[in-house]
C-alpha cells in the first residue's frame, strides 16, 4: 500500500478621528484592550474538512480578534505570529486530549500560517519521532494553535479530512456500463444516448460505524442510497483529459446505510465521454466505478463494488442527454423506489445484467476541486406571448444553468418544450444563430400525476431567454419557472464599488461571465457548441478572476488537464482538456502559454508554489520544443491567432506582427521561469533563462524598436502595450512609448480600445503603470464602440467575445464570453483600489502593497480581498470641493490590513496628488486623509 508523505474574519484596529493627519495613524493599539487573537478559516489542501484527499496535506489558517461587540476599534496593530503548533490524531478523543498519534508538530517557530506541510512524524506528546505515513482510508482529525506577539490563542476548533484510494490495488471495483445501444439511440452526427440507470441491493451485515463510497464515471454520474441524493454536486465529476486521467469523489455515507437491506442507485450521463460531434474526439460509451466501505464496531469490514451484478437499463425517462443539445425527460418512464431495497423490476424498464466494460485509461485519482453546483436561483421577470402556443421567458439576466419547472398540471404525455438563447429578435423570438449546431433544447414529458417538478441533470445551457411551447394550460405563470445558476464551487473573495456606475456595472457583468464560465475547466462560453477550456482566454483573466473567488484550486487542476494535453515532443494544446478529433497542436507562444502564466498566478495570488513545481520540468521542456523548433537569431517566429478579436475598424496599420507578439511572450516567460528556478533552487537553470532572456531581448529591440519615433514596429497599441508591459522597452525611452499610446488612441481610435485578446491582456496596467492613468480610465469609462461600457449601453449583463458583438455575424459571436476582459479586473483591484500582492514576500499576500491610483474622475471607490492571511479592504473618497477648505477636494483612505502580513501603503504627500511617501504598516485598521 502507498503512503501518503509530505513532499468570518474580524480585522480590528484603531480608527482615526476623521480629519486627522497621515502620519499621526501609525501608533500602536492597545494589545491590552482588545479581544485575544483566535484561530478562524481553518483548511486541509484548500478545503474544509475535505474527504478522500491524495495529496500531502498543508494546513492553513486565519488569525481574528474575538471582539465581543463584533466590531474592529481597540483591536491591537501589528499582530504577528510567532510560533504555531498543529496536531493530527487518529480519533477526536486523542485530539480532545492533546494526543497527536499522527503527527504532532510541536512549537514551532515561525509566522507560516498558510499552506503549512504535513510533516508526517509523531513528536511532542507522542513522543516517538517515528514518521508515521498515511495511509489509504486514513481518517484524520487535526487543530492547531498559535502564538503571536499580542498573545496566543486558545486551541482552533477541531476539523477532519481522510484520504482517499492511493493505490490501484486498493480498488476491487470493476468498471460498469452498458455498450449495447437502444431503438433511438445514435452514436454518429448529433448523438444521442439515454441515460443509463444502475442499481445493486446488498445486506449490510451489522450496523456500520463508518461508511465511505469512492465513486468516478467516464461522464457524469449522480448517486443515491436508500432513496437519498448523496451530495450537493450539480454535475461530478470534473471533466479530465481523457483518456491520461479521471477523478474519483469519496462522501462520508455513514448516516445514509442501515443495518440490513439497503440500495444503490446510479444514474450515469454522457458529459463529455460520448462525443457529441463528429469533429469532437470519440471515448466510448459512458461508464462508472463505484466503491462503498462498510466498517463495524468490531472491526470487522464488508465492501460493496460495482461489477456485473448490478442491475441495469437505458429504459429510464432520461430519453437522451447531450450536452450541446439539450435533455429528454419522459416522466412516464420513471420507476419510483429503483434506489431502494425492495424495489421489484417490471418488464417495461427493461431492466438486465451491467457489464464489466473496459476501464477508459489513464490515472484515477481522487479530485481536489468542488464540483459544479446549484448556486442561485432567480425567478422570471417576463413572460411574452409570441403566439399560440408559444411563449419566451426573460430572466433579466445572461447566466449558466436551466430552467426549473414546477407545479405542471396536464394530462399526461403532454410534453413541454423549453428552447434557450441569450438574445432575442427584434420580433421577440429566440436569436439561436450565434448557437451554431447547438440544439438548446430541453423537453418534459408530463405522466400526469399533477403538480410536476422537472430539471435536467446532465446539461447546462448559457442563456437569459427561453421559449416555452406545448404548456398545458393556457399559458404558463412565471411561478412555474425558476431560473437555477451553475458553476464550480468557488468562494466569493472580492467585493468592488465605486462611484462611476458605468465601472460597476462592467465589473458586475465580468463577475456574471466568470461565474458562468466555471464549468470544471474554465470555459470559454456556456451557450455554443464549444464550451472548452481555450487557454488563451485566460493569461491574464486567471489573475483577475482570482482577487473576485477564490479560483485557486480550480486552475490547480486545470493545469494538470493542460499538463496531460503535452505531445512526446513538448508541444502543448490550445485547449485543456482536448476534445478536438486530430489532437493536432497549432504551436503558439499565446494560447500554451497560459501554462506558465497561471502557475505563476496560484504562486503570486495564493502563495502555492507546488503547482509550478509539479509541472516545471513540463513547462521548460515546452520551452525548450517551441525554441528549437521556432527561435532565430532571438526571435520567435510562430504565432498562430494574432491579437485575436480586435476592434475590426481599428486593425489597419495596428496589427502587430506574430513574431513581435510571439517574442515577447517567449521572453517574459522566460523570465516566469527564471523565478521559478531561483525559488526551486535550480541555479543552473536560473542561469540559463536569464542569458537567454537578455539575447531576446537584445533581438526584439534590434528588431521592433524604433527609438526615434519612441515606437514598436508599426507602431500598434498591442506592441507597444507588450514591450511596456514585459519590461523589453529601454527605461529611459518608456514614457514616450506610453505617449505614442495615447497620442494614437486619441488622434486615430477616438480615445477607444483597440486591442484584441492579447493587447488588452495587459493595456490598462501598461498605461497606468507608465503615466497614462487618465486614457486607461476614459478606456475603461467609455459608453461608445469599442468599449465594455457600449456592452452595457446595449443591454449585455455579460462580456461579449467581440468588441461589435451587436453587429457581428454569428459564426463566433458569443454573448457570454470573458476573453475580452484582459485585464480589467485586475485594475479595478489593483490600481483603482491600489490591492496587489507585494513579491517581496514570496506570494499570497503576506507582504501588500496598497498604491491606488486616486485618478481625476472618480469620487469613491471601495473594494476588498480575502487573502490567504485574510480580509483586506481599501476605500477612499473624494470630499466635495464646495465644503472642503479652501474649495479643494480632500481625500481620505482607509485600509485594512490583515493579521500576520505586513503592507507598503504608498500615500500621497501634502500638497502632491502624484507624489508618495512608501509607510510600512502592520495588520490593522488605517485612516489617511489629506
Amino acid at each position: 500500500m502507498r503512503a501518503l508523505f509530505p513532499a468570518l474574519l474580524t480585522l480590528t484596529a484603531l480608527l482615526l478621528p476623521a480629519g486627522a493627519a497621515a502620519e499621526s495613524c501609525l501608533g500602536t493599539g492597545s494589545a491590552e484592550t482588545a479581544g485575544a487573537p483566535v484561530l478562524a478559516r481553518l483548511r486541509c489542501n484548500g478545503r474544509a474538512a475535505p474527504e478522500g484527499i491524495d495529496q500531502p496535506p498543508k494546513f492553513s489558517w486565519e488569525i481574528a480578534t474575538d471582539n465581543a461587540a463584533g466590531g474592529t476599534a481597540g483591536a491591537p496593530r501589528d499582530v504577528r505570529q510567532t510560533a504555531f503548533r498543529v496536531l493530527v490524531a487518529s480519533s477526536p478523543e486523542k485530539l480532545a486530549a492533546n494526543n497527536g498519534d499522527i503527527w504532532d508538530s510541536g512549537v514551532t517557530t515561525g509566522d507560516a500560517s498558510n499552506n503549512v506541510p504535513f510533516g508526517g512524524g509523531a513528536t511532542g506528546s507522542a513522543g516517538s519521532g517515528e514518521k508515521l505515513k498515511l495511509a489509504s482510508r486514513a481518517r484524520c482529525f487535526w487543530k492547531a494553535k498559535v502564538w503571536t506577539n499580542v498573545g496566543e490563542t486558545p486551541w482552533s476548533a477541531p476539523q477532519k479530512f481522510s484520504v482517499g484510494l492511493l493505490d490501484a490495488a486498493d480498488w476491487s471495483a470493476k468498471w460498469t456500463g452498458l455498450e449495447s445501444v437502444a431503438a433511438g439511440e445514435r452514436l454518429k452526427g448529433k448523438t444521442r444516448l439515454a441515460a443509463r440507470y444502475f442499481r445493486k441491493e446488498f445486506t449490510a451485515e451489522k450496523q456500520p460505524v463508518r461508511a465511505t463510497v469512492f465513486v468516478s464515471a467516464a461522464g457524469l454520474y449522480q448517486l443515491r442510497i436508500n432513496g437519498k441524493h448523496i451530495g450537493d454536486d450539480a454535475f461530478a465529476p470534473a471533466p479530465t483529459e481523457f483518456p491520461k486521467s479521471l477523478k474519483y469523489n469519496t462522501f462520508d455515507v455513514t448516516g445514509s446505510v442501515k443495518q440490513g437491506a439497503n440500495a444503490i442507485g446510479v444514474t450515469v450521463g454522457n458529459g463529455l465521454y460520448l462525443r457529441v460531434r463528429d469533429w469532437i474526439r470519440n471515448f466510448g460509451q459512458p461508464r462508472f466505478i463505484l466503491q462503498l466501505e462498510l466498517e463495524f464496531a468490531d472491526g470487522s469490514r464488508q465492501t460493496i463494488v460495482s461489477d456485473e451484478t448490478w442491475r441495469v437499463t437505458a429504459g429510464g425517462p432520461i430519453r437522451a442527454n447531450n450536452i450541446y443539445d439539450g435533455e429528454e425527460y419522459d416522466a412516464r418512464k420513471e420507476f419510483p423506489g429503483w434506489d431502494r431495497a425492495g424495489f421489484v423490476e417490471k418488464a417495461e424498464h427493461q431492466w438486465r445484467a451491467a457489464e464489466v466494460v473496459k476501464a477508459p485509461g489513464g490515472k484515477l485519482s481522487a479530485q481536489f476541486n468542488p464540483n459544479v453546483k446549484i448556486t442561485e436561483t432567480l425567478p422570471v421577470k417576463t413572460i411574452t406571448k409570441i403566439k399560440d402556443g408559444v411563449f419566451v421567458l426573460d430572466i433579466g439576466q445572461n447566466i449558466a444553468g436551466w430552467l426549473r419547472l414546477q407545479n405542471v398540471n396536464g394530462a399526461s404525455g403532454q410534453k413541454i418544450k423549453l428552447r434557450f438563447a441569450e438574445r432575442i429578435n427584434k420580433d421577440g423570438t429566440l436569436y439561436t444563430a450565434n448557437l451554431r449546431t447547438a440544439e438548446c433544447t430541453d423537453s418534459y414529458t408530463l405522466n400526469g400525476s399533477g403538480n410536476e417538478s422537472w430539471e435536467p441533470r446532465f446539461v447546462y445551457h448559457g442563456f437569459r431567454y427561453a421559449e416555452v411551447s406545448g404548456w398545458p394550460d393556457d399559458a404558463p405563470k412565471k411561478e412555474n419557472f425558476t431560473a437555477v445558476f451553475v458553476h464550480d464551487e468557488v468562494e466569493n473573495t472580492g467585493d468592488f464599488h465605486c462611484s462611476n456606475d458605468t465601472l460597476n456595472r462592467i465589473y458586475n457583468n465580468a463577475r456574471r461571465s466568470i461565474r458562468g464560465s466555471y464549468q470544471g475547466v474554465p470555459v470559454d462560453c456556456p451557450q455554443r457548441d464549444e464550451r472548452w477550456g481555450w487557454l488563451g482566454d485566460r493569461s491574464a483573466g486567471c489573475h483577475g478572476e482570482s482577487f473576485i473567488f477564490n479560483n485557486a484550486l480550480l486552475y490547480t487542476k486545470w493545469l494538470d488537464d493542460i499538463a496531460d494535453t503535452q505531445n512526446k515532443a513538448g508541444a502543448l494544446m490550445d485547449v485543456a482538456p482536448n476534445f478536438y478529433s486530430g489532437h493536432a497542436t497549432s504551436d503558439n507562444m499565446t494560447w500554451p502559454g497560459t501554462f506558465v502564466f497561471a502557475a505563476n498566478m496560484l504562486l503570486d495570488q495564493f502563495g502555492d508554489d507546488a503547482p509550478a513545481r509539479r509541472h516545471y520540468d513540463a513547462m521548460k521542456k515546452w520551452l525548450a520544443y517551441m525554441r528549437g523548433k521556432y527561435l532565430r537569431d532571438g526571435i520567435m517566429t510562430r504565432d498562430k491567432y494574432g491579437d485575436w478579436c480586435q476592434p475590426p475598424q481599428f486593425i489597419k496599420n495596428n496589427k502587430p506582427s506574430g513574431a513581435l507578439i510571439a517574442t515577447s511572450h517567449y521572453y517574459k516567460m522566460i523570465c516566469i521561469m527564471r523565478k521559478f528556478a531561483e525559488r526551486f533552487g535550480k541555479n543552473a537553470d536560473a542561469q540559463a533563462f536569464a542569458a537567454e532572456a537578455e539575447k531576446v531581448k537584445t533581438a526584439f529591440n534590434q528588431k521592433f524598436h524604433n527609438a526615434q519615433k519612441h515606437h514598436y514596429e508599426n507602431n500598434s497599441v498591442t506592441g507597444n502595450v507588450l514591450a511596456l508591459a514585459f519590461g523589453l522597452a529601454p527605461e529611459t525611452d518608456a514614457p514616450k512609448i506610453a505617449q505614442s499610446i495615447v497620442e494614437r488612441t486619441e488622434k486615430e481610435f477616438g480615445g477607444h480600445i483597440s486591442t484584441g485578446l492579447i493587447g488588452t491582456q495587459w493595456l490598462m496596467r501598461a498605461l497606468s503603470e507608465n503615466g497614462a492613468g487618465e486614457l486607461a480610465l476614459k478606456l475603461a469609462t467609455n459608453r461608445t464602440a469599442p468599449s465594455w461600457g457600449y456592452m452595457v449601453e446595449k443591454g449585455a449583463t455579460t462580456i461579449w467575445e467581440l468588441w461589435n458583438g451587436d453587429t457581428a455575424g454569428p459564426a463566433m459571436n458569443s454573448h457570454n464570453h470573458c476573453m475580452l476582459l484582459g485585464d480589467l479586473v485586475i485594475w479595478f483591484y489593483e490600481y483603482l483600489a491600489g490591492i496587489r500582492n507585494d513579491p517581496a514576500g514570496g506570494g499570497g499576500f503576506k507582504k501588500i502593497i496598497l498604491k491606488p491610483l486616486f485618478p481625476a474622475g472618480l469620487e469613491h471607490v471601495r473594494a476588498s480581498h480575502r487573502s490567504p492571511y485574510g480580509l483586506i479592504k481599501s476605500e477612499w473618497r473624494r470630499s466635495d470641493p464646495a465644503r472642503s477648505p479652501a474649495g479643494s477636494a480632500k481625500i481620505t483612505w482607509h485600509i485594512t490590513i490583515p493579521p500576520n502580513s505586513t503592507a507598503t501603503a504608498f500615500v500621497p504627500t501634502t500638497g502632491s496628488a502624484t507624489g508618495a511617501k512608501p509607510i510600512t504598516l502592520g495588520s490593522g485598521d488605517y485612516v489617511f486623509t489629506w
